[in-house]
């Protein structure tokens, strides 16, 4: 949501004079953060004045893992204070070294975690229809450097679980999913978060569940559990004890209590987001020159993004993204550019070794979908999109 400041003189107002931000009118925002209603959550908080326990597990963070293990169909959760740091301490959990195979084809964090952790990324294609890491090209970028390989569930799409763990176990590497976008999601009922060795997701503010920042690890193996805490508090065990070295990457008493508070409405914030994305599928489905995103069997998502893909010899994204945004309307290139196309990357990873993501890249545009968006807008929309293709 855009807003503009009425600021009426150079002096800074008092805390009792500060101007209310104006909402911009007829605004389309390319999303919006659920919350719950401000007395649901000042209620959650209430007792946080009682205690002052405001980070280090407290009672709405052990309330909240808890919660979220069942929600998710887990075994095992550990909440940080976001999915970045979440994936770091995965990477240095389990180990690993040398080479891990992912994809160009995600936002920053991804790649920037392996590097950080001083690994080398090793980028492989994307399928053409869902845009996750393509099983069928993994081998070929295996090498005796290889560790792990990190893909990425995209859009509430999924990876080739079954294949990876294939691929995973023959050649004994570890599995990372960077699963942001797939909060909630289930393949033929199983929780997304039970494949591979640690699965990370993103509580962001953007994202369909958040805990304002935050994030978290799913993972099957119980004794990591122990790590991941050390790894997220310094490497603390004890009043005296400090077993390694660690950092400070825990989720504090607020944040907590707005997961709480979202989590007993996340159903019906998915639901209502199917409902956007059946209207945009209705209404976009026999325009000529756009591909939508392909639905997985088997696979229950949480409709968390609505990608197009324009087709055709003559290259549309840019002209209708630009005539979108005349409109009021704010639409994203999500993901553009790729990881290998960063201006720090330059001719350190070839985009060309990864033709399908290059293609999708340049052609993808994320269209605004978000729980209060009504059915006049997403008419609205996709007439601007159908104008944008056809003229």
């Amino acid at each position: 949501m855009l807003h503009i400041a009425d600021i009426q003189s150079t002096a800074l107002p008092g805390p009792r004079q500060r101007p209310k931000p104006k909402l911009v009118s007829n605004v389309i925002a390319v999303t919006k953060s659920v919350m719950p209603t401000f007395e649901e959550y000042t209620a959650e908080i209430q007792d946080i004045w009682e205690t002052r326990w405001l980070t280090n597990n407290g009672s709405k963070h052990q309330q909240l893992e808890a919660s979220l293990q069942d929600y998710l169909r887990v075994k095992n959760v550990a909440l940080f204070t976001n999915g970045h740091l979440a994936l770091e301490a995965a990477i240095e959990a389990l180990g690993l070294t040398g080479e891990v195979i992912t994809t160009p084809f995600t936002f920053a964090s991804t790649s920037h975690a392996l590097i950080r952790k001083g690994l080398t990324p090793v980028y492989g294609d994307i399928r053409a229809d869902d845009y996750t890491l393509d099983a069928t090209k993994l081998e070929r970028l295996i090498t005796t450097k290889t560790s792990a390989i990190l893909p990425v569930h995209v859009y509430g799409n999924v990876c080739d679980v079954e294949a990876i763990e294939r691929i995973a176990t023959r050649h004994n590497l570890k599995v990372i999913y960077d699963a942001a976008h797939a909060f909630g999601v289930t393949v033929n009922g199983r929780g997304i978060g039970t494949y591979g060795d640690v699965s990370m997701f993103s509580f962001h503010a953007t994202k369909v569940f958040h805990t304002i920042e935050g994030g978290a690890l799913t993972f099957n193996d119980t004794e990591l559990k122990g790590r991941f805490n050390r790894l997220k508090n310094f490497g603390i065990t004890g009043p005296e004890t400090v077993q390694e070295p660690g950092g400070n990457a825990k989720m504090n008493e607020f944040q907590a209590a707005m997961g709480i508070c979202n989590l007993r409405h996340i159903d019906d914030v998915i639901n209502r987001r199917r409902h956007v994305r059946e209207m945009y599928d209705r209404l976009l489905e026999s325009v000529k020159g756009v591909r939508l995103l392909s639905r997985q069997s088997g696979v229950e998502t949480n409709h968390s993004y609505y990608p197009i893909v324009f087709t055709g010899t003559v290259n549309l994204r840019d002209h209708v993204h630009a005539l979108l945004e005349r409109e009021g309307i704010y639409s994203r290139k999500y993901f553009y550019p790729l990881v290998t196309d960063y201006t720090w990357n330059e001719n350190r990873f070839a985009s060309r070794a990864t033709p399908v993501a290059r293609h999708i890249a340049a052609r993808v545009l994320t269209l605004p979908l978000y729980p209060e968006l009504s059915d006049e807008d997403v008419h609205r929309i996709c007439e601007v999109v159908t104008r944008g293709v056809t003229t």
